[in-house]
């Protein structure tokens, strides 16, 4: 992978991460209701769920690209409609829904974590809210097939889950210990529209480039 295409990687899983939805809801909640330690927690084990989904993706794409190349064409089409789509719905983000988006019940962070230990309910919650969304494997079918090709190899494939891995939980990292400090929440109210719209001008983007690599 060349060091360009290695830095539109990262862009698009920055602008991914940073989308307002469920998972940054859950960092949040987790950050306020238990602190900047359980907050980082969630963040890490969010991080490693998504890394497992992205390992998994880009195995899958290079072994599929290796043996049906009709399929892997197909796979990328469907990904890239599937970005566009999101895109799509991104760009029409208003401050009504972004702030439904950020501030609706997270999932499995909604389960009571009574009497258990605050950093292993943390850990929990992160990691199911990954594995349980099946959007991030699609999401991810769709973003892989642009930089999965034919002499994709294991070095390639670990980049790709590496990257992944390591922009989602940096990410909600910084989002918990901005939290943690002064303004950190209001400021994420203030910008979230414009994170969206922003996330979906690049999704619409790389939507077309991707079905463009294929279309020829």
């Amino acid at each position: 992978m060349t060091l360009s295409a290695w830095l539109a990687l990262v862009a698009v899983c920055v602008l991914g991460a940073m989308s307002p939805g469920p998972s940054l809801a859950l960092v949040v909640r987790s950050t306020i209701n238990r602190g900047r330690g359980a907050g980082l927690i969630t963040a890490l084990s969010h991080g490693l769920g998504v890394g497992v989904y992205a390992l998994a993706t880009a195995l899958g794409l290079a072994a599929v690209i290796a043996t049906q190349q009709p399929l892997f064409t197909a796979i990328t089409l469907a990904g890239a409609a599937y970005l566009l789509w999101l895109g799509a719905s991104a760009m029409q983000a208003t401050h009504s829904g972004a702030a439904g988006a950020s501030e609706a019940p997270a999932g499995p962070a909604g389960a009571a974590h009574g009497g258990t230990p605050g950093g292993l309910a943390a850990a929990r919650d992160g990691l199911a809210m990954a594995l349980l969304n099946p959007k991030i494997a699609v999401f991810f079918v769709a973003l892989f097939s642009q930089f999965v090709s034919t002499d994709a190899n294991g070095w390639t494939v670990a980049v790709l889950a590496g990257t992944a891995t390591t922009v989602d939980a940096g990410w909600y990292a910084l989002v918990a210990m901005g939290l943690s400090a002064s303004g950190g929440a209001a400021w994420l109210r203030r910008h979230r529209v414009w994170i969206e719209r922003l996330t979906g001008a690049v999704l619409v983007f790389l939507a077309l480039s991707t079905a463009a690599t294929v279309i020829r």
